[in-house]
């Protein structure tokens, strides 16, 4: 495209989206590089902010769609999405990424429906999203934008407990801990220790009597020695989310 068939676009980005921009445009207000054929979405998308970070458009104030032609010097707004998000036609499933392996555990300690595979590519995550209406939770912004993706977020966040608090406080997600399966994500179910007698160490049988098995793999569970730091996540979990989750 020729130098002369562009042109520069006022865009104000709030601080809360400045992470997915180059250092030099951090800032309230920048000028962006405008081809007259491109939208609104491919314009916010260039300047490094997946559309699935965004909560509204705006052109000289007024709402708008990604897909608005933007008009030279109107100017445009973009701003974050709210807190929290409520998406159309989800009933509060995740998909995570092939990363966030150790955020899926947390996850699934709480009850909260959570697919993770160690070993799929971004074409099956994108397809496996749509297919069973999950929100893909991934810090691979590339992935974000794609268009056949159905629902997404940016995981904000270094370490796991960082990233449990970010997903909580923008999906609000309802709780049940200790009724899914950390390593298939299956639901679990009380069971008598006779049942599972055999498949227990020999400390474990003296000094547990309370037990829970997965529906799908088997697995079985007891409140053992790891159960102070387990309790401590549900309760920090149990603070930040507050509320109920969405319908």
């Amino acid at each position: 495209m020729d130098s002369d068939a562009r042109t520069a676009l006022p865009l104000r980005l709030p601080p809360e989206l400045w992470l997915f921009v180059e250092p030099r445009r951090r800032r309230e207000q920048v000028e962006v590089r405008y081809d007259s054929d491109a939208s609104l979405g491919h314009v916010v998308q260039a300047l490094g902010v997946p559309l699935t970070e965004v909560g509204a458009l705006l052109a000289g104030g007024v709402p708008v769609t990604a897909a608005h032609r933007p008009v030279p010097g109107v100017l445009l707004e973009v701003r974050p999405v709210r807190r929290p998000q409520r998406v159309p036609g989800w009933s509060g499933r995740f998909l995570l990424d092939v990363h966030l392996g150790a955020l899926a555990r947390r996850l699934r300690i709480l009850g909260i429906d959570t697919a993770y595979r160690n070993d799929a590519d971004d074409d099956a995550l994108v397809e496996q999203a749509a297919d069973q209406r999950r929100v893909l939770l991934t810090q691979d912004r590339g992935l974000l934008k794609r268009r056949a993706l159905w629902a997404g977020a940016y995981i904000r966040g270094t370490q796991r407990n960082e990233q449990l608090a970010d997903v909580l406080d923008r999906f609000a997600p309802a709780l049940a801990p200790w009724t899914r399966c950390t390593a298939c994500n299956g639901e679990v179910d009380a069971v008598v220790k006779e049942e599972v007698m055999d498949r227990l160490p020999p400390g474990t049988r003296r000094r547990y009597d309370r037990f829970t098995r997965c529906r799908c793999c088997g697995r079985v569970y007891w409140h053992g020695a790891h159960g102070r730091r387990l309790d401590a996540i549900v309760a920090a979990a149990r603070s930040t989310r507050g509320g109920p989750g969405p319908t």
